[in-house]
């Protein structure tokens, strides 16, 4: 059942998958590795394409999963990651920072 609550995944049977470790397409091209996958976000690792920084995206950015080819495709460009708020794990269980990252890619949900 499709969903439009940002921290959710639009396809319920993705939370329970082994994201981690599956290549992330942007809708204009490849931007890393998850590093990191939870019911409600994915850490992205971007390496060398933006100097090793790490995002996390909200699940419900998450277009579809491809299985076979292990890529998860995001409905977000690589300019919107790129000037993503930079991941910061000592944040991710405050509401400041889920509010930050809310409002940054709420705006473009």
């Amino acid at each position: 059942m499709p969903t439009t609550d940002l921290w959710t995944y639009r396809d319920t049977a993705w939370s329970g998958t082994a994201l981690a470790g599956m290549d992330v397409e942007a809708t204009d091209g490849g931007i890393g590795k998850i590093e990191t996958a939870t019911d409600e976000y994915i850490v992205v690792d971007t390496g060398p394409w933006i100097f090793g920084k790490k995002v996390m995206l909200p699940a419900g950015v998450i277009d579809r999963v491809d299985l076979d080819d292990e890529t998860v495709f995001v409905s977000r460009t690589k300019e919107e990651i790129k000037d993503a708020p930079e991941y910061d794990e000592s944040q991710v269980q405050g509401t400041a920072y889920r509010d930050q990252l809310g409002t940054y890619y709420g705006d473009r949900f």
